[in-house]
């Protein structure tokens, strides 16, 4: 029983140290259809990919126009500002039906001109050259910090946090940038999301 109590308090020393490593909680941040990606409102002079499946001579990259708009094959103008990838993507497959069978659409939004500045990425502190970059689908913790020029030699890669806004309030996630960088541990490689800040700090003396 006594060696059951010291293990229990030796596992919660080791808990709490590794929390206190980093600033940020030790959970991974909400998926990005959490974070208002997929509800990411299209603006005029965003880059937009309709995509449909087995119909590639339909598919087109085109900014969206200062009327809201977007030419489609077949389809004609459809009204994309204001709107999300999904609701533009459900008009168009259902217009679609009309000359293609069982259309499958997919938009995908390939460069946010319209709310650039909102939506970069930046990354901060003991880099090579703390940047401000425009956010990209699919975009990693590792892209952001490589964009960066990677870590110094002054740098405490460990103790590696992502910030990121949601609402009113702004909560901070533990990266393991060591392990990523060191050892090709991807457990914490989160997704970024639009406006999302990482901070590589310095070590201390």
């Amino acid at each position: 029983m006594r060696l059951f109590r010291f293990a229990t308090v030796i596992a919660f020393a080791f808990l709490v140290s590794a929390c206190a490593s980093s600033g940020g909680t030790a959970a991974p941040p909400p998926a990005l259809s959490e974070n208002l990606v997929d509800d990411y409102q299209i603006g005029i002079d965003d880059i937009v990919q309709v995509s449909v499946w087995r119909n590639p001579e339909l598919g087109i990259t085109v900014p969206v126009r200062p009327d809201g708009k977007i030419s489609v094959p077949l389809v004609g103008d459809v009204a994309a500002g204001g709107r999300t990838p999904g609701q533009v993507s459900k008009e168009i497959q259902e217009r679609l039906s009309a000359y293609v069978r069982d259309p499958q659409v997919a938009v995908i939004l390939t460069d946010l001109r319209s709310h650039e500045y909102l939506s970069r990425v930046r990354v901060t502190g003991a880099v090579r050259q703390p940047i401000s970059i425009p956010f990209r689908q699919g975009m990693t913790v590792l892209d952001a910090v490589l964009a960066a020029g990677g870590v110094t030699e002054f740098a405490a890669p460990g103790r590696s946090d992502l910030y990121r806004k949601t609402g009113e309030s702004t909560r901070s996630y533990a990266v393991r940038l060591d392990h990523i960088l060191e050892d090709g541990d991807l457990t914490t490689n989160f997704k970024v999301a639009p406006g999302d800040v990482i901070t590589v700090p310095e070590r201390t003396l």
